[in-house]
């Protein structure tokens, strides 16, 4: 599935739900972790779970459950594993056996995103991101990164790079998806736009947002773009032809292109 724009919501709020339900994210996350305080933290987790029997989500549905050292954390997955939901999204994995121990309760046909928002998560990434079981996805935490790791501020992540190109690596090398962090200056537009090219250049399928405004760009900058779609067109007509029977190398344009460059046009074409 297209994983273009991951939008956070509270579960917490009827109307923010009942919003999601329309809307053109690709995953709908209904949080129970930072957007929900403590003393709201149980209703919250029945409102998702009534939210997810009720269904009628235009986008998939996810929950993100509370960090696993807390109170709240295992009455979450509890609730999750009857509930009809799509994803379950964890927050602060640091190793690879709460992976299994994530999976052990989870369904079968459930999938998990591991956060990776601290430096303990940073330093076991191999190991989490080959921990199996029911795992689908790394996703990258910015905030709470930046806050452990104590990095200053830059509007390029200068600070994140290694760890954007190390969690899009892990990802790749076990088939999973990555998803890249959030970007907190909802009004900010341009540099919302900066930030996800940013992160479609690293190999990010798809970015965590914080507000609706950030969906359509979110899906641009994560899709295809129109001049990509006619060279990936061109791309699959060259290796077509007649004369290009065989071969391994061709020349599109006065480009030399490569049958690895027609398994992704195609890849590019059939995710449209």
């Amino acid at each position: 599935m297209k994983v273009r724009s991951v939008l956070y919501l509270p579960a917490s709020n009827a109307r923010a739900i009942e919003k999601a339900r329309t809307l053109d994210c690709d995953v709908a996350v209904l949080d129970l972790e930072d957007a929900v305080a403590p003393e709201a933290k149980i209703e919250a987790r029945s409102a998702a779970v009534e939210a997810a029997k009720a269904g009628g989500f235009k986008p998939k549905l996810a929950v993100r459950i509370n960090a696993l050292d807390t109170e709240w954390a295992e009455g979450d997955l509890q609730a999750l594993k009857d509930a009809p939901v799509d994803l379950v999204v964890a927050p602060k994995i640091e190793n690879e056996q709460q992976i299994k121990a994530i999976s052990d309760i989870l369904r079968l046909d459930q999938r998990l995103w591991a956060m990776i928002e601290t430096p303990a998560a940073l330093i076991d990434l191999k190991d989490i991101a080959s921990a199996g079981g029911v795992l689908s996805g790394l996703m990258l935490g910015v905030n709470d990164l930046a806050k452990e790791l104590k990095t200053g501020s830059s509007p390029d992540r200068e600070p994140f790079k290694p760890w954007l190109a190390s969690v899009v690596a892990h990802a790749r090398a076990n088939n999973l998806v990555a998803i890249d962090g959030v970007f907190n200056r909802i009004k900010d537009e341009d540099g919302f736009a900066a930030e996800a090219a940013q992160g479609r250049l690293y190999g990010f399928d798809g970015k965590s947002l914080i507000h609706p405004s950030q969906i359509a760009p979110a899906n641009a900058a994560f899709g295809p773009s129109p001049a990509e779609v006619e060279w990936a067109q061109k791309v699959v007509s060259a290796f077509t032809a007649p004369e290009a029977e065989g071969l391994g190398v061709i020349r599109v344009e006065g480009e030399m292109v490569e049958r690895l460059h027609l398994e992704q046009a195609r890849q590019l074409l059939a995710d449209l």
